[in-house]
């Protein structure tokens, strides 16, 4: 079997074992993304071959010394491009920030390079990571490896879609709204978002604070495990980060044993507007989950219908906070020709920013304006806290909650670029848990009639991500879902 098909875990069995070296993967991967990137564009920057080939022959020439090997070592990753990397471009999918190469690491890059991978380059996003489609990226769409006609979800499809076409063994994406979850479900692999708090969001760079959260793309449940092993962490550089001890979670995936399990169905979840093949295939997987023991349980979350509302003022309002950096002045992009300050912020931003960022700063703005921050924003908070105490009172009873990821299979490119409504909805079923800091995971339950996946969601209590995997691990296990890959045509 040719290298680039190989899950993380396969590879590094290959190249702990010694079958293959550090050189071999890099030579393997640079040769697919030759192939496969002029019709996925799942990247928006690559490393350099020159420099990719000198750091796999320095992992090959210091085996020896370091006597054991990390199990991120040579493993070949993508790195969704809004998560800062020192001396590499960080361009967030943005005019504004399209030159910028950041003087430092976010700590999850700490993490990694301290495990000596392969970083074979900077993954495609919508911009500012706004959006489910990847349309939003100032460098072009990103396309899905089943049907490139398709959308590959978003903002994360760039990562996405480099794991579904094997341009990568795994990925790093960031979530807020569902932007892992969903362009996971898209592309039929692994999508998985902790509990917020759980990994450093330091050398993110910010879209909404309070909802952002750095994640795995993945072949497979246990790969998920993998990469979010190298993650987890408390981390004084970020103020909310979590002093919690964790456990080794690649033990939760290899547990197939559901039976003590109690699985809550939210009838919220399962209304008009589901496509009636997601619909099915959700169900199918419940009734796998059933077979295996676990215990299913309807419950309601009746706040639910407010989520996308109260999303999209409280994230709207935090990207206008976090984007009034952008002004010409510091660093990023800058107008040319302007004559007063007042002018030059206005050309900088109206040429630096694309139409949905522009679209969510005015609506940001205007949430959190004199008289109506009490009206919105603040409202938006109080509902906020009711979505999360709707969970609090269902994990009271149950110990995971199953749902869609998406509303239906991927769309085709452009079908909602000018129905910013319905490009929302998109994230219905998963902004709640986002919401609310959840600890969820997106997997491949299914192909609609035309072939494009389907994705299952697991959500489970904060900090329980060990729960979430096993019950993942074990779903994935009792089908073979995980073993569809999309064929890419010339």
């Amino acid at each position: 079997m040719a290298l680039f098909k190989l899950t993380l875990q396969e590879l590094q069995d290959k190249f702990t074992s010694g079958e293959i070296t550090a050189g071999e993967i890099a030579r393997a991967y640079l040769l697919r993304i030759s192939q496969v990137e002029p019709k996925i564009k799942a990247y928006i920057s690559l490393t350099p071959r020159e420099e990719l080939l000198a750091h796999a022959q320095e992992i090959d020439d210091g085996l020896k010394a370091w006597r054991k090997t990390e199990p991120l070592m040579a493993m070949p990753l993508g790195i969704k491009d809004n998560i800062c990397t020192k001396g590499m471009r960080t361009t967030c999918g943005s005019r504004m920030l399209e030159h910028f190469v950041p003087p430092y690491d976010a700590t999850v890059m700490t993490k990694f390079n301290a495990q000596k991978p392969l970083i074979l380059g900077k993954t495609n996003l919508d911009e500012f990571a706004m959006g489910s489609s990847t349309e939003h990226s100032a460098f072009g769409p990103s396309r899905n490896p089943w049907n490139q006609q398709h959308i590959p979800g978003g903002s994360s499809g760039g990562s996405a879609a480099a794991v579904a076409a094997d341009q990568c063994v795994a990925a790093l994406g960031s979530d807020t709204g569902g932007s892992i979850r969903q362009p996971a479900a898209c592309c039929g692999v692994v999508g998985f978002k902790p509990t917020y708090g759980r990994v450093s969001r330091y050398g993110l760079v910010a879209f909404a604070s309070s909802l952002d959260q750095i994640g795995p793309i993945t072949k497979t449940v246990t790969d998920a495990a993998i990469m979010f092993n190298a993650l987890v962490g408390y981390d004084p550089l970020d103020s909310t980060s979590a002093k919690r001890d964790f456990p080794d979670y690649t033990k939760s995936a290899k547990k197939k044993d559901i039976k003590k399990l109690v699985v809550g169905v939210p009838q919220e979840y399962f209304t008009e507007g589901l496509d009636p093949e997601v619909a099915e295939k959700i169900q199918d997987a419940i009734q796998v989950l059933e077979g295996m023991g676990g215990k299913i349980q309807e419950v309601t979350l009746p706040s639910t219908e407010r989520a996308i509302a109260t999303y999209y003022l409280i994230a709207t309002a935090e990207a206008s906070s976090n984007l009034a950096r952008y002004d010409g002045v510091k660093y990023g992009f800058r107008a040319k020709e302007s004559k007063e300050l007042a002018e030059m912020y206005h050309s900088s931003r109206s040429q630096g920013f694309g139409p949905e960022v522009k679209r969510r700063i005015m609506l940001g703005t205007y949430a959190l304006s004199a008289g109506y921050y009490d009206a919105y924003y603040a409202k938006a908070q109080a509902v906020r806290t009711m979505i999360q105490r709707d969970f609090d009172a269902v994990f009271q009873e149950v110990d995971l909650l199953v749902s869609p990821v998406m509303p239906s299979p991927a769309f085709r490119l452009g079908e909602r670029l000018e129905d910013p409504l319905q490009m929302y909805l998109s994230d219905i079923y998963t902004i709640p848990a986002s919401l609310a800091g959840l600890p969820a995971i997106s997997l491949p339950c299914g192909l609609s009639a035309k072939g494009l996946p389907i994705g299952l969601q697991l959500m489970g209590r904060p900090f329980e991500e060990n729960i979430v995997l096993r019950a993942a691990y074990a779903y994935e296990q009792a089908t073979n879902w995980r073993s569809k890959r999309p064929t890419i045509r010339s």
